[in-house]
C-alpha cells in the first residue's frame, strides 16, 4: 500500500502537565486517535527490502542517555542462549558499539545484535521484548528507549515569552518518516503513515497507554485519553470526520 503524504492537517490539544506547572505538554490527537499497531512478524516488510524479517530492527538502536544504557544492561545480563540467538557473539565480543560518539546495540547480520531469525526456538523478534514476556514486566523496562518509543515521539521545544519567562513544551506525536532525519526518507518501507499498519483494534492512545505514561506521565496521560475520547465521540455525533489520520481506513 501506499503511505501518505507527511502533511496533512492534525488536531493538536495543549495543556499545563499537572506534575510541572511550568511545562505545557502537546499531544497530537489525529495519531493518537489512529488505528496504527505493530504489524512485526505479520506482514511487515521491514524498513529496508534486503532486510524483510528485521522489520525496524536492521540499524541497531541508539541509547538516549548513560541511564537507558544502564537500565538496558541490567536487562542483558538476565538474558541467556533460550532467549537470545546471538548469546555467544554479544558475551564474547560485547553487543555495545560506539558510532560517532554515541553507544548504540551492536548490529550481527543485518540486524540489531537482540533481534532473533524467525526460526530461533527462542521465539522471533526482540530476545529484550520475549525477556519482557518471561519476566512479567513491560517491554518498556527491558528495551532502549527508542525501541519501545518509535513510532511515538516525544520532543521538547523551549518557548521564551515576551516577559522573558521560559516554558518547556513537551510534544507528543507521531514518529514519522521525517523524525528519522533526511535518511527517513531512504528507507524503503515506513508503517506510521502505512495503511498496512492502520489496522489495530484500538486506537494508538489505548493500545500505547504504557509507553504514553512512560513518556508523560499517568495525570497527564489521563487528561489526554479524555480530550481522545472526546474527538472521537465529535466524530460519532458530528458525522465529520474531524482531523482523520489519513492511513487509516475510511
Amino acid at each position: 500500500m501506499a503511505e501518505v503524504m507527511l502533511d496533512f492537517p492534525r488536531q493538536w490539544f495543549e495543556f499545563t502537565d499537572p506534575a510541572d506547572e511550568d511545562q505545557r505538554i502537546r499531544a497530537d490527537l489525529t495519531w493518537l486517535t489512529s488505528r496504527w499497531t505493530c504489524i512485526f512478524g505479520r506482514g511487515c516488510p521491514g524498513i529496508y527490502a534486503s532486510s524483510p524479517e528485521a522489520g525496524c530492527c536492521t540499524l541497531g538502536a541508539h541509547f538516549s542517555d548513560k541511564e537507558d544504557r544502564q537500565r538496558t544492561e541490567k536487562w542483558v545480563a538476565k538474558l541467556d542462549e533460550s532467549l537470545w540467538q546471538n548469546h555467544k557473539t554479544g558475551t564474547k565480543k560485547g553487543w555495545m558499539v560506539k558510532e560517532e560518539g554515541e553507544w548504540k546495540t551492536r548490529v550481527v547480520r543485518k540486524a540489531c545484535i537482540f533481534h532473533n531469525d524467525p526460526d530461533f526456538a527462542g521465539g522471533y523478534g526482540c530476545a529484550l521484548h520475549h525477556l519482557a514476556e518471561r519476566e512479567g514486566v513491560s517491554f518498556v523496562e527491558t528495551k532502549p528507549e527508542v525501541c519501545w518509543q518509535v513510532p511515538m515521539r516525544r520532543s521538547f521545544e523551549n518557548i521564551e515569552h515576551p516577559d522573558e519567562k521560559e516554558t518547556t513544551v513537551v510534544v507528543l506525536g507521531e514518529f514519522d518518516r521525517g523524525s528519522w532525519g533526511p535518511g527517513g526518507h531512504d528507507l524503503d518501507w515506513y508503517c506510521s503513515s502505512n495503511p498496512a499498519a492502520h489496522i489495530g483494534t484500538e486506537p494508538v492512545y489505548i493500545s500505547s497507554k504504557t509507553e504514553m505514561v512512560a513518556l508523560i506521565g499517568a495525570e497527564a496521560y489521563e487528561i489526554v485519553a479524555d480530550a481522545c475520547r472526546k474527538l472521537e465521540l465529535m466524530r460519532t455525533t458530528s458525522g465529520l470526520d474531524i482531523a482523520p489520520h489519513p492511513a487509516d481506513p475510511h
